[in-house]
Order: C-alpha cells, then sequence, then structure tokens
C-alpha cells in the first residue's frame, strides 16, 4: 500500500492531503531518454472522494479543483522533489473523472519507489498491491513484489488497482468537474 499512497500523493498533487480523494486504477509510462533520466505520464481513473459530510467534500473539490489543479505551489513543491510537471489535466471518461499528469525527471529514484541498480530497473511494491498489467517481470516473495525491467527496455509500464470505487459511500466528483471547469 506504500506505493498506492505515494501514488496518490503525487497524482493529486497534494503533500497536504488528508487521504479523501480516492481513485479506482493509475497507469504509469515511464520513458527513458538517459540512464536516470526521463519522463513520466500517470493516468488516474475514477477520481471519487470518501468525504462524510458537507464540509469535507467541500475541502476534496478546493484540493482537486484549485489547489491540486491549477496551483503554482504544487509545481515548486514536484519541482523540489526532482519532479518537473509538464501538464496536469482533468477530464470525463466513460461518466467517470480521470486524470493525468506529466512531468520530467532527472534521477529515477524521483518516481516512486523506482531504482537503477545495473543491469535492471524496478519498483518495489507491498505483497498485498495488485498489479493489473506490465510490461516488466513481476517477482513476489513474502515480503514485497517486485516490477523489473531490463536496463534495454526504455518504456516501462504498469498499472495498479487502489481501491474499489463502486463503493456506494465515495462520492464522484464527475459531477463538480463540469461545474467547476466553467468557473
Amino acid at each position: 500500500m506504500i506505493i498506492i499512497k505515494k501514488i496518490l500523493i503525487l497524482f493529486l498533487f497534494l503533500t497536504l492531503l488528508q487521504g479523501c480523494l480516492v481513485f479506482n486504477s493509475v497507469f504509469y509510462e515511464v520513458n527513458l531518454t538517459g540512464t536516470n533520466s526521463g519522463t513520466v505520464s500517470m493516468n488516474v481513473k475514477d477520481i471519487r472522494s470518501d468525504a462524510n459530510d458537507a464540509s469535507e467534500l467541500e475541502k476534496d473539490k478546493k484540493q482537486l479543483f484549485e489547489d491540486m489543479l491549477k496551483s503554482e505551489d504544487f509545481l515548486n513543491q514536484m519541482k523540489e522533489q526532482g519532479r518537473n510537471i509538464l501538464s496536469r489535466n482533468l477530464y470525463v471518461e466513460n461518466g467517470k473523472l480521470d486524470g493525468t499528469v506529466k512531468y520530467s525527471f532527472n534521477d529515477i529514484s524521483s518516481v516512486e519507489n523506482f531504482v537503477y541498480q545495473d543491469p535492471f530497473y524496478f519498483v518495489t511494491l507491498n505483497p498485498t498491491d495488485s498489479i493489473i498489467s506490465t510490461n516488466g517481470e513481476v517477482v513476489v516473495s513474502k515480503d514485497y513484489k517486485r516490477i523489473m525491467w531490463d536496463k534495454s527496455v526504455k518504456t516501462m509500464k504498469f498499472e495498479m488497482f487502489s481501491t474499489d470505487t463502486e463503493n456506494s459511500n465515495l462520492v464522484e466528483l464527475v459531477q463538480y468537474f463540469d461545474k467547476e471547469k466553467q468557473d
């Protein structure tokens, strides 16, 4: 679950988030331009809120539609972490609110839990994390799951499941997106 939490923090552009925004799945595509540098494209599916009351929901909406999507502060925070945000976008697909973020990096370790140890790139996950798909090799042990790519691979991809968003307690944020977009 550590990687899922880090992905949520990165995508939702928040270092202050209290964990009220959730999503169904996240897809990563890491394109290397050098041994340790490149770009990342992330796609998050079905963003929702687990707010319990109107006040929490308003905070989540403000964080997502104002702070996270438009904030210059977030760009600066990510830059300090080695991630130069190239674009961030929310959109509706199949009636769900999805989002993308693209960023460049000069050190592969700034891409979540990625590590380069010649001759492999790898990301280490908790054994309970659910990998939907990858173009790498999945290695499973009692203590962790690891996705590995040979250094000859220049585009590393993987998709992970995060939350069952069909839970009726989660608030669909898509209903607020058009209104926020027009404001």
